[in-house]
Order: C-alpha cells, then structure tokens, then sequence
C-alpha cells in the first residue's frame, strides 16, 4: 500500500452485504460433486449480486460499487473432516477455477467482490488456509487476508516463522488502496480480536470488509458488540456480511441468519437485514471523505491518533498465551492431526492458569 497522502477525493459510493444461503459440501461423496456444488453456488451468487445492483441502482440512484459475500459462502466449513480430506474437497487453488469464475461476477458487474474461502498456498501444500479476499473491477484478486486465529482451521500463526520467510509481515496484514478507500479484511470471529483490526489500520485501512458466518440473535452477541467497538475504536467503516443459512448439514439451517450490517466510522449501524434468509437489505452510502475528515481534526473523540502504541509493545512482547510454530517441526511443515488444535487450547489454558494469569 502506498504511504502517500490521498489527493483524489473518493466519491461517495454504495456498499452492500449480500445475506446469501451457503450450499455446505460437507454430504458430498467426492470432490467432483463438491466442486459441483461450489460451481452451482457461484452461479447463484451471480445472480444475485446482478440483480442486487440492478435494484439499488432503480432505486437509489446509486451504483453499487462494493459487494461483500459471507463466510466459507462456496463450502461451509469443516466438520471433522481431515486436514488432507478438506484441503480435497473444499479449498480452492489461487488460480482456479472459482477464483476464476468469482473474477469474472466483478468484472462483468463492474465492481469490487469481496467473500472469504478455503484455499490452498502453494507454498504449504500440505495445509490449507482460510482466506479473505478482494477482487477489483478487472477481475483480478488485489488482496489475500489469511485468518490467523482458528479453531479449526490451520493458520500462518501455526507456521509462523516459514510463513513470514515466504511472504512478508505485510502480507499478514494486507491493505488494498483502491479508488473506493484503503480496504482490509476481518475474518468472522476475528472481528472479536482488536488487536488484528489495529494492524490493518496501523497500514492505513479505513473500511473493515467482514465475511462472516455467525448465530443470529435479537441480543446484542459478543461479535455484534465488536463490530461496533472496532468501527468507533478505528474511525473506520464495518461491511459485515452474514449467512442466510447453513444447508445441507445436521445443524438447523437459519441457526445463522441475519446480522448482516454496515456501520460508519462513528460505531453507528447505516443498515440491516433481518434473519430469516436471504437478503440485500443491508446496503448504505460510503462516504471516505467524512471518514477522512473525522481522522484529521482534533479533540478527545479523535482516539485513533491518540493511541500511544508504544506503551503497549513491551507487554505484548514478552507475553506468550497460544506459542507460534506449532505446526513447523525442525523447520518442516506438516498437517495437525485430528482434534489437535483442541489440545493445544487445553494445555494452554493449563499453563496459565498453573501461572495465576487466568
């Protein structure tokens, strides 16, 4: 990303995020039928995101100039599937198909497509990764977030030291200067961790684009209240795109349902969509100027540049809760075996507990 000074106003511009239903992959037999299904559902998402501008063009007077898809919106996500089984049948190659395809909705639709999807780095062919991604007007993909806190999925924290010695502490933390603002990338729960959210806007970030899959709830969740916590906290924007619902799996389909939202860079919710299925309801105007603006005059409300980051650097530094690298053995790469990454939770909470810390 460029450290110059912007000196092209942005004109003011319509976001959305897509509510669409995810077609999970997790019932399919082989990697054939899953590739399939992804294909089906990204004919879907055309459809859709066409559509959508369409309408907010008839009806706003606007162009939709950026589209946010939900979470793993092509797959669903892992449920006890292998590393091996899952980086097969679910996660895509940085130049395939589906990359290809999605590449293809922006460029046709003359817009920024954003969503997130499991994805394979040639680089660590053994393991898959989560990823967040952006694609410009021309087709092509300007910015790959890796998730770097899960459960359930490995990350390049897990392989840190390797992961750096290929692509760089800026690629941690991707930030896309386009002519619609300075982009960067959230991943679902980890709108939750402020910490990643102030890295993005340490490199200039001004709008959070948030794919997200996650419990629908008329209470104020604990990602709810962090989505409007790290807008207000950031002076930055928060797109934040929802499943509509989880097919083709055991749990109840609309058990995730709604919260997809945009909130401005004062921590106040712009739109909505409400649960129960699909949905292009939480659309609004952005306006990077008035951000801008915000960012550049003084007083008490103007946190982000009255941070003292430095008062915090120590702390972080020698304080370890979850190690790096443990994914890396003798500088070699390898898969974690079912229910590791449980373990490592467990002894980590053993050992700080054992050191008073929680």
């Amino acid at each position: 990303m460029s450290n110059n000074v912007p000196v092209t106003p942005v004109p003011r511009y319509a976001a959305l995020a897509l509510q669409l239903a995810t077609a999970c992959v997790n019932d399919c037999s082989d990697r054939a039928s899953a590739r399939q299904r992804m294909a089906d559902s990204i004919r879907r998402v055309r459809q859709a995101v066409a559509g959508s501008k369409a309408f907010l063009r008839q009806y706003s007077g606007m162009d939709a100039r950026l589209v946010v898809l939900p979470e793993y919106f092509l797959t669903g996500f892992p449920m006890g599937e292998s590393v091996a089984e899952w980086r097969d049948k679910a996660a895509l190659q940085i130049d395939g198909p589906e990359y290809q395809a999605l590449g293809a909705i922006a460029r046709d639709l003359d817009l920024y497509l954003a969503g997130n999807a499991y994805e394979v780095d040639p680089h660590f062919p053994d393991l898959y990764f989560q990823c967040c991604f952006i694609i410009e007007p021309s087709g092509a993909v300007i910015l790959r977030y890796r998730r770097l806190v899960s459960l359930s999925a490995p990350t390049p924290y897990d392989v840190w030291d390797r992961y750096l010695e290929v692509h760089g502490i800026d690629k941690v933390f991707p930030v896309a200067d386009t002519p619609i603002g300075r982009l960067a990338a959230i991943a679902s729960e980890e709108i939750q961790y402020p910490e990643i959210a102030r890295c993005h806007v340490m490199r200039g970030a001004e709008v959070f684009l948030h794919p997200t899959s996650e419990v629908g709830s008329p209470l104020m969740t604990g990602k709810e209240i962090a989505r409007r916590a790290r807008a207000a906290e950031n002076l930055a924007y928060v797109i934040s795109a929802n499943s509509a619902r989880l097919e083709h799996i055991a749990i109840p389909a609309e058990s995730s349902t709604g919260m997809s939202k945009i909130i401005d860079y004062k921590g106040d919710v712009l739109a909505e969509a409400a649960a129960g299925g699909e949905s292009m309801v939480a659309t609004a105007t952005i306006d990077i100027e008035a951000l801008r603006a915000a960012r550049r005059k003084t007083g008490l409300t103007n946190m982000l540049v009255r941070q003292p980051f430095q008062i915090y650097a120590d702390n972080y530094a020698r304080t370890v809760f979850h190690p790096a690298n443990l994914l890396l053995r003798d500088g070699q790469v390898r898969a974690p075996e079912k229910g590791e990454t449980a373990r490592w939770q467990l002894a980590d909470i053993e050992r700080l507990a054992n050191k008073g810390l929680i």
